[in-house]
């Protein structure tokens, strides 16, 4: 929650921010997100318009997760770029906002940003992450990882169509002496 009560209610006036807080809780998805405890950094801009206030800034906090593809931990940082109106209570926005309509509101001289935090950050983490943009992986039959394995790393699968004929004949490609 932020006081917003020294922002002036004049249009135009502006205040700017900058603080650190520790996030209470794991904010992200199951592969990728920003521990908690984790220090996030708010560097904002509140500025007083007609209907409310006007927050831009940006929000920054380590994540850590793991690779989609061969499962390593990994660890970056992520910045989301918030703007967001918060109407004034009694407004003509607020008066002519839908319940369904997400729209911030302040009550009692404060703004709660962590759903837009939220939102921000879920919008902004990969769906995938990967530890490196060519990560080629594990290897689907034997689960080593790939980029670990030899150059020459592979598996003989036979086709299961063919593998009662492999059975009954033996390995044709084998020299019989």
């Amino acid at each position: 929650m932020i006081d917003v009560r020294s922002v002036p209610r004049r249009a135009g006036s502006m205040t700017e921010m900058t603080w650190t807080t520790p996030t209470p809780d794991r904010i992200g998805a199951e592969m990728i997100g920003i521990p908690a405890g984790a220090d996030v950094v708010f560097d904002l801009r509140l500025e007083s318009v007609t209907e409310g206030i006007l927050v831009t800034g940006t929000v920054s906090a380590p994540v850590e997760g793991q690779c989609g593809r061969c499962l390593d931990s990994l660890s970056d940082e992520v910045t989301v770029h918030l703007t967001e109106l918060f109407a004034y209570p009694g407004s003509e926005t607020d008066r002519t906002a839908d319940e369904e309509e997400e729209l911030g509101r302040i009550e009692d001289e404060q703004i709660d940003l962590e759903q837009v935090v939220i939102d921000g950050v879920a919008t902004d983490l990969p769906l995938t992450p990967l530890c490196r943009p060519d990560c080629p992986g594990l290897c689907q039959v034997c689960g080593v990882r790939l980029a670990d394995a030899e150059p020459d790393h592979g598996h003989e699968v036979i086709d299961p169509r063919w593998a009662g004929l492999a059975e009954r004949f033996g390995n044709v490609g084998e020299d019989s002496e």
